[in-house]
């Protein structure tokens, strides 16, 4: 399972169609990937487990979100002020 996941993560592209995200504007899906990144590392790296399946959100979000959203968001985490739940 992990040399597969592996091996997507190798072969990524840019980011996959997601159902949940139909529409052109992909705010939603750039701020969705972010959260799932932050959680998954959290949670993996709380339980002592190898973070690596969280590269695949990091990969995708860092695709769709300007880099400004990124640097500002990054920063209200380590400022505990950023709006979403991780």
């Amino acid at each position: 399972m992990a040399d597969l996941i592996e091996e997507k993560i190798k072969n990524y592209k840019t980011a996959p169609f997601d159902a949940r995200f139909p529409n052109t504007n992909q705010t939603r899906n750039c701020f969705q990937n972010y959260l799932d990144f932050h959680r998954c590392n959290k949670a993996l790296t709380t339980k002592g487990q190898d973070a690596s399946p969280c590269d695949w959100y990091q990969k995708v979000y860092k695709s769709l979100c300007p880099i400004s959203w990124v640097e500002k968001w990054d920063g209200q985490v380590q400022d505990g002020s950023f709006p979403g739940k991780i």
